[in-house]
């Protein structure tokens, strides 16, 4: 069984090996990441494990890439094999876990056949910056059989004891490695990302269905009036505290994201994005994530945030998730649907955007542990019921067939949307509505390719979606500054300027505005942006850079010398020595000109850094 799943994930992914980076995300966690670019390192693990990098704190994927770095160096080929390897892993880690804790080969193989070919899981296999998602799916799962393994051997302390109608005192002795490990991989998981942070939620579900560690009618459970458990049952709270450790790593987790994301300025304010909505779009993500399930067609890499909804949308989506609650509570002696139907809803609280982090509605990659659940919830009860009307077993085998067929030939179609970044952006802008990220993509692409009058469309049309843009503003700002239209790039460069939060990245700006400045013999004006762009951010090289070229032009030679010296105890540079060298040369101090000269020859002559932080001022 387990070689006919590999066998099906192949099939449907082996294209994805001559995929490229993606041109979102990708440039930042991998090729332009400076600080996985040696590979594992003991730098590296350091670095790891104490930066907020990306709004983040997950050093298992950042050591995960570096892994990848050191092996591939920036071949995008085993980047993306090692992505696909993890999915392979974690289809085989599904089914396991399943027919171990149910005892169901048939029921369990197919669990997991949905899961490695649905077309929504394209995004979390085709895009390596997800690496995130399958690590962490992967130490969640293996969490999930460590669970059951530690219950087996729980249960043989308190098999006697509740054959005596009571039950066994919680964390029962001898079996702390076992309960270690488990723990230990819920931490890791986390540590890859923090998507699994429901993880001793999902352990209580499956204490209820399938190991019926739960007792819910403790009186009819100990009379043997049901079906005998698979383990002896426990109550509620004895389950809750058996996982207060487990839910102290949430809470240590969860504070640790929060810190990070709020460092990054990712989490929305409520200004922005007012609770009311947050919470209708969370009702029509539900009921969105449940189309999508059924009928897998228009995804996309990014859903915009809406900044409304149509009414009829979140009464359908209310409507929807009220009538299939009603039905799992109403079926409750069919646990799984419960299970399953809690298992989607639960495990998509961390990313269904009560707390808004970013500016999409939903995502794909979101789906990756969620849908199990629904899995569940449609192998289990067709199971049964072929079983009951007897059904032939080839009719199932073809039926079932048939459906990972389709299911094969739309994840075959949505993996083609990836093969390259035009492609992808193209067919995203095509599927969304109002996606100004997008057409920033796209239009960044675009420009790369030497294509300007297209990339020039996209970013208007970005900006006609939202006129606040950054990014466009910023590309716009640039390229006028580069085609002479000077004034249109400071206009550009003001309106970018105000929309950006202080420090570093406006102080950058405020830089690049001053450049445009200094172009325009404008001295006074750019000194104002580099003053105001130091003042913001100490370390800003390229505004002392600036700083000293406005006071060159001034004739104020020694303050020219001080901004060059300040710049150079940021971080020394040849670019920063020659203009030292000649404001001292300018100023009369020949000798100390010399020996700036002298330093200037002992460091690499990187032409990317001079542009980098000069902006073409050591010319000017």
């Amino acid at each position: 069984m387990d070689v006919l799943l590999l066998a099906a994930i192949v099939i449907a992914y082996y294209p994805v090996y001559q995929h490229p980076f993606l041109n979102f995300d990708d440039p930042v966690y991998v090729v332009n990441n400076p600080h996985i670019a040696s590979g594992l390192s003991w730098d590296t693990v350091a670095w790891a494990f104490t930066t907020f990098y990306q709004f983040n704190w997950h050093p298992l994927t950042w050591l995960s890439h570096a892994h990848d770095v050191q092996l591939f160096h920036f071949v995008p080929v085993g980047h993306h094999l090692m992505n696909l390897l993890l999915h392979a892993a974690n289809v085989v880690l599904l089914c396991w876990v399943l027919r171990r804790a149910t005892g169901y080969i048939g029921r369990s193989a197919m669990v997991a056949a949905l899961f490695a070919l649905h077309p929504i899981n394209v995004e979390s296999v085709a895009w390596v910056a997800e690496r995130k998602n399958l690590l962490s799916m992967f130490f969640f799962l293996v969490g999930m059989g460590a669970y059951r393994w530690y219950a087996s051997a729980a249960s043989e302390d308190a098999v006697e004891k509740t054959r005596g109608g009571r039950f066994a005192a919680p964390a029962p002795r001898g079996h702390a490695g076992r309960y270690a490990l488990m723990t230990l991989c819920f931490a890791l998981g986390l540590m890859a990302k923090p998507q699994i942070i429901t993880f001793p939620f999902v352990l209580l579900l499956w204490d209820y269905w399938p190991l019926g560690r739960m007792a819910t009618r403790v009186d009819e459970l100990l009379a043997g009036t049901e079906t005998e458990p698979l383990f002896p049952p426990r109550s509620f709270w004895w389950l809750v505290k058996e996982k207060i450790p487990l839910f102290a790593i949430c809470a240590a987790s969860g504070v640790v994201t929060v810190m990070a994301q709020r460092a990054g300025g990712a989490v929305a304010s409520l200004r922005n994005d007012p609770f009311p909505l947050r919470l209708t779009n969370a009702i029509v993500s539900y009921g969105r994530y449940l189309g999508k399930a059924v009928w897998p067609a228009g995804l996309a890499v990014l859903y915009p945030h809406p900044s409304r909804l149509p009414l009829w949308e979140i009464l359908l989506s209310s409507l929807v998730l009220l009538a299939i609650t009603w039905v799992v509570i109403a079926a409750r002696k069919q646990r799984y649907l419960l299970v399953g139907w809690l298992w989607f809803l639960g495990t998509l609280v961390p990313m269904i955007g009560l707390v808004q982090v970013g500016n999409q509605a939903m995502a794909d990659r979101y789906a990756y542990l969620p849908f199990i659940g629904l899995f569940i919830m449609v192998c289990w009860p067709l199971a049964e019921f072929a079983a009951a009307v007897e059904a032939p077993i080839a009719v199932l085998r073809t039926l079932s067939a048939l459906v990972l067929l389709i299911l094969l030939i739309l994840t075959d179609q949505q993996l083609s949307y990836w093969r390259n970044n035009q492609d992808l952006w193209t067919h995203t802008i095509a599927v969304t509505n109002g996606n100004y990220i997008a057409h920033d993509n796209l239009a960044h692409l675009l420009m790369d390719q030497g294509e300007p009058d297209e990339a020039l469309q996209n970013y208007q049309a970005a900006l006609d979606i939202y006129p606040d843009d950054p990014n466009s503003l910023l590309a716009l700002a640039q390229y006028d500054h580069q085609h002479g239209k000077l004034q249109d790039a400071i206009a550009r460069y003001e309106k970018v300027v105000r929309v950006t939060p202080a420090g570093p990245a406006r102080a950058d700006l405020l830089t690049k505005e001053g450049l445009v400045y200094l172009d325009m013999q404008d001295t006074a004006g750019a000194q104002a942006c580099f003053a105001k762009a130091v003042a913001m951010d100490s370390e800003n090289v390229p505004g002392w850079l600036g700083l000293g070229v406005a006071a060159e032009r001034s004739g104020d030679f020694k303050a020219a010398i001080e901004d060059y010296k300040h710049a150079n105890s940021v971080k020394p540079l040849k670019v920063t020595y020659l203009l030292l060298a000649k404001a001292l040369e300018e100023s009369g101090d020949i000798s100390a000109a010399e020996l700036a000269r002298g330093r200037a020859k002992l460091l690499p002559d990187d032409r990317a850094t001079t542009q980098t932080y000069s902006g073409g001022m050591l010319q000017r």
